[in-house]
């Protein structure tokens, strides 16, 4: 399929009311721009008639393609199904609720193409959420920022930009999608930038996310850390504490039998090893330790055996 400029990847869950008026938006302001636009409507399972509503849309233009879920996903299966079949140069996402502005979309394509960055956040400055939702917001990516390295504003915006490159070479799944910036960064991709974007008021339904997705969203940030810095040399991090809790067990055992002999040399009071809480401690770190170590070493193996050719990038070439 020919090459476009770019791709608009949009989930969709229950948002029957506003897909028409987003479409008709989009449209009105690429096609001002002259813009060779594709967009791909990813229906994540939805109980509504969106589905119904994307197909109609796809027969009136041809720029539209829409796929379907047998059931609710999440967002982060919508966006890695729309970059799998995306075929933009850039491709931008952007909610479906109409909370993110489409005159948003020339000044993100400008961006990208013109300071040749991988990936450019939105950033909701002014923002029409409750209290309730906009406080956890600034604490969440407050730790975000501290955690990842990445000077964003707004880890949590749907709409952002991408290169193509980028997301033909990440995987995003589960809940990671609020994390892409870092996976793009632990993949080679350090260009990342923000724009500040407009934030407009919800016009129909309700939203899709509450107090859950913020306890959640810690623990996939500990997660997908964990995974970028270790799936690679997993004995870095399984070694280093192993090695740690095996030593700190051992040099306790020594110390524990040592007084017990020195005790006893010079005829003094003592106690069995046995007896001692200190002594079950330092078997508990022993075994702690070796586990540990085991696991790492295991970990290394199964990384030796299903490595692939071609799993690592490159990026420039001199000759074919």
């Amino acid at each position: 399929m020919k090459d476009k400029d770019l791709s608009i990847v949009i989930p969709i869950y229950n948002e029957e009311e506003s897909i028409p008026e987003l479409l008709e938006w989009i449209f009105r302001v690429v096609d001002a721009s002259k813009i060779d636009t594709e967009i791909l409507l990813i229906d994540d399972g939805s109980v509504d008639d969106s589905w119904a509503i994307i197909k109609k849309q796809a027969v009136k233009d041809e720029r539209i393609a829409g796929y379907r879920f047998n059931r609710n996903y999440g967002k982060s299966a919508a966006l890695q199904t729309g970059f799998d079949h995306s075929n933009g140069k850039v491709v931008i996402t952007m909610d479906a609720d109409l909370q993110d502005s489409p005159d948003e979309i020339p000044e993100l394509l400008s961006i990208i193409n013109e300071l040749n960055l991988d990936v450019v956040s939105g950033w909701k400055k002014k923002r029409h959420d409750p209290l309730s939702k906009t406080i956890p917001s600034k604490f969440f990516n407050w730790v975000t920022r501290k955690v990842s390295g990445i000077r964003l504003h707004d880890f949590n915006c749907g709409l952002k930009a991408y290169s193509r490159e980028v997301v033909k070479n990440i995987q995003v799944y589960g809940e990671m999608h609020r994390y892409i910036p870092l996976i793009a960064k632990w993949n080679g991709y350090n260009k990342i930038g923000e724009k500040v974007v407009e934030h407009r008021a919800r016009k129909y339904g309700n939203t899709k996310y509450g107090m859950k997705r913020f306890i959640t969203g810690f623990l996939d940030l500990l997660s997908v850390t964990f995974v970028s810095r270790f799936k690679k040399n997993p004995m870095h991090f399984f070694g280093v504490f192993g090695t740690l809790s095996f030593l700190g067990g051992f040099f306790i055992t020594i110390w524990v039998i040592g007084e017990k002999l020195y005790r006893q040399y010079h005829q003094m009071e003592r106690r069995d090893v046995v007896d001692q809480p200190l002594f079950f401690l330092a078997l508990v770190a022993l075994i702690v330790g070796m586990q540990l170590f085991l696991a790492g070493f295991i970990a290394e193996m199964m990384i030796q055996v299903n490595q692939k050719k071609g799993d690592y990038l490159i990026s420039e070439r001199t000759k074919d």
